[in-house]
C-alpha cells in the first residue's frame, strides 16, 4: 500500500514543480492563512484523481497485487500524509514571509480539506472519467467565494445556535469538531470501498 502512495507523488513529480510556486502565490496575494493550508492539502491528492482520469488507471491498479480495499485505502492515507507534508512547507512558506500562522488556522485549513475530500472522492468513483475533477474544482472555487460570507450571515441571524456554540469551552469545540470531521473521513472512506468494490472495469 506503501507503494500505491509513492506512485501519486512519482507520477506528478512534474506537477511538483509548481507546488511551491503555487503556494508562493497565496502567500504572496496575501490570503488567509486557512485558506492557503486548504489549498496547498489539495494540490497533490486531486492531481492524483486528474491523472488517473485521463490514463483509466483503475483498470492497471485491479491488475497489480492489491485487493480493491487497498487501492482506496492509499487514496484516504495518502491525502493524510500529503496534507502533513503540505502543512510543513506551507508553514514554512508563511514564515519566510512573515506572515502570522496560527495553529487554528492550520486547523481550520485542513479540516476543511477533510471535510471536502470526504464529500468529493466518492463521486470519483460513482460517475464516470472525463469531467469530474472539473465539476469538483469549479466546486471548489465556488464554494471559497461563497463560503465566507453565508458563514458570516448565519453567525449574524442565527444567533440562538452562535449562544448555543458559544457556552463551550474553545478545546471543547476543537475536539468536537475534530470528531465531527474524522467522522465524516470515516464514513466517505467507507462508502468509498463499498462503491469501488462493486464497481467493473
Amino acid at each position: 500500500m506503501i507503494n500505491l502512495i509513492r506512485r501519486d507523488v512519482i507520477l506528478q513529480k512534474r506537477y511538483l514543480l509548481t507546488f511551491i510556486p503555487f503556494i508562493l502565490l497565496f502567500v504572496i496575494m496575501d490570503s488567509h492563512p486557512a485558506l492557503t493550508f486548504l489549498v496547498a492539502s489539495i494540490f497533490i491528492p486531486f492531481n492524483a484523481f486528474a491523472y488517473d482520469e485521463k490514463a483509466e488507471t483503475n483498470i492497471l491498479l485491479n491488475s497489480l497485487p492489491y485487493t480493491r480495499k487497498e487501492i482506496i485505502a492509499a487514496r484516504y492515507i495518502g491525502a493524510i500524509v500529503y496534507m502533513v507534508i503540505a502543512i510543513g512547507l506551507t508553514s514554512l512558506a508563511l514564515f519566510a514571509f512573515n506572515e502570522p500562522v496560527t495553529l487554528t488556522d492550520i486547523a481550520i485549513g485542513n479540516s476543511l480539506f477533510l471535510v471536502f475530500a470526504a464529500f468529493t472522492f466518492p463521486l470519483f468513483y460513482i460517475f464516470k472519467s472525463g469531467h469530474i475533477f472539473s465539476i469538483v474544482i469549479i466546486s471548489f472555487l465556488l464554494l471559497a467565494g461563497i463560503g465566507p460570507p453565508i458563514v458570516r450571515f448565519l453567525v449574524e441571524n442565527l444567533t440562538a445556535i452562535t449562544d448555543f456554540i458559544a457556552k463551550f469551552s474553545v478545546p471543547a469545540l476543537y475536539t468536537g469538531a475534530g470528531v465531527i470531521v474524522m467522522t465524516l473521513y470515516a464514513i466517505s472512506w467507507g462508502v468509498t470501498t463499498f462503491i469501488y468494490q462493486r464497481k467493473a472495469f
